[in-house]
C-alpha cells in the first residue's frame, strides 16, 4: 500500500488467548481456542509482533490519520507500549461494557465483561478529525463519555456465517463516525467476518480489509453482497493476504 493513504485504522489484533482454556457459550462449555493464530509466542516475541503491524499502519495512516486498536489485559499493554514507542499521540481509552458477558467457569475471578479500545493520532502534530457535534447529538446533547456499553454482536450480525473474535456493527459504526472524514479511505489489517467493511459501507466510505484465513475472506464477501448485492457482479475486489 502507498504511505500516507489511509484515514482511519481499526485494528482487532490477536489477544494471545487460545491456551486451552474454556468458557460459556450459549450455556455450554465450550474451548476458548481460536487458531494457531491466536496462541501466545512469549512476551518478547508477542511485543514485537505488535510493533512490526502497528508501524506498517503508521506508514499508510494520513498525517491527520488515528488507529483504533481492541483487546483486553492480554495485549492492550503491550499495544499501548508500542504506540509510545513508535510516535503515536494517545487520544483515547474506550471501555466498551458487555451487559450480557460469558460467566467466569472457575468461580476464582471477577467476569470479564470489557474490553479496551485505544485511539491514537499517527504523531503529535496531527489534527485528528472527531465529529464532535455527531457524538453529542447521538448522546442526548451531552458530551459522549469513554465508557460505551454495547451488547456482543447477536444472530442478526451472523446470519452469513460466525468468526470468534466478532465484534459489534454499532462499535464500528461510532468509531468510524467519530473518527473518519466524509468519503474517507478505512483499513482494517485484522479483517476477520468484515464488520469494519459492513460499517464502512453502510456509511459509504472506501475500504480495504487484510485477512489470512480464506474462509473469512468468504464471511466477509458474503456480508458485503448481502448489504450490496450490486457487488456481486465483480464490484467487490479480493485477494488473499497469504
Amino acid at each position: 500500500m502507498p504511505p500516507e493513504s489511509v484515514d482511519v485504522v481499526f485494528a482487532d489484533p490477536p489477544y494471545f488467548l487460545s491456551n486451552g482454556g474454556t468458557t460459556c457459550s450459549s450455556g455450554k462449555r465450550v474451548s476458548v481456542n481460536k487458531g494457531n493464530w491466536d496462541e501466545s509466542r512469549g512476551p518478547e516475541d508477542n511485543h514485537a509482533f505488535n510493533r512490526e503491524w502497528l508501524a506498517a499502519c503508521r506508514r499508510v495512516l494520513t498525517p491527520d490519520g488515528t488507529i483504533w486498536v481492541s483487546g483486553t489485559s492480554h495485549v492492550i499493554y503491550s499495544v499501548g507500549y508500542a504506540m509510545q514507542q513508535l510516535g503515536f499521540k494517545p487520544l483515547n481509552e474506550i471501555v466498551w461494557e458487555k451487559p450480557n458477558p460469558p460467566p467466569n467457569l472457575s468461580c476464582r475471578y471477577f467476569t470479564h465483561s470489557t474490553e479496551s479500545v485505544l485511539w491514537a493520532a499517527r504523531d503529535r502534530k496531527s489534527k485528528h478529525h472527531f465529529d464532535y457535534a455527531e457524538m453529542r447529538r447521538r448522546n442526548g446533547g451531552k458530551q459522549m463519555k469513554t465508557v460505551w456499553r454495547m451488547t456482543a454482536p447477536g444472530k442478526r450480525e451472523k446470519l452469513q456465517g460466525k468468526h470468534p473474535t466478532q465484534k459489534p456493527l454499532d462499535l464500528l459504526d461510532r468509531l468510524l463516525v467519530a473518527s473518519c472524514p466524509r468519503a474517507g479511505r478505512v483499513l482494517d489489517p485484522f479483517n476477520g467476518s468484515g464488520t469494519t467493511g459492513v460499517a464502512a459501507a453502510l456509511l459509504e466510505l472506501n475500504y480495504i480489509g487484510i485477512e489470512r484465513e480464506t474462509e473469512y475472506l468468504e464471511l466477509t464477501r458474503r456480508r458485503l453482497e448481502d448489504l450490496r448485492p450490486q457487488w456481486r457482479q465483480g464490484e467487490l475486489r479480493m485477494a488473499s493476504a497469504s
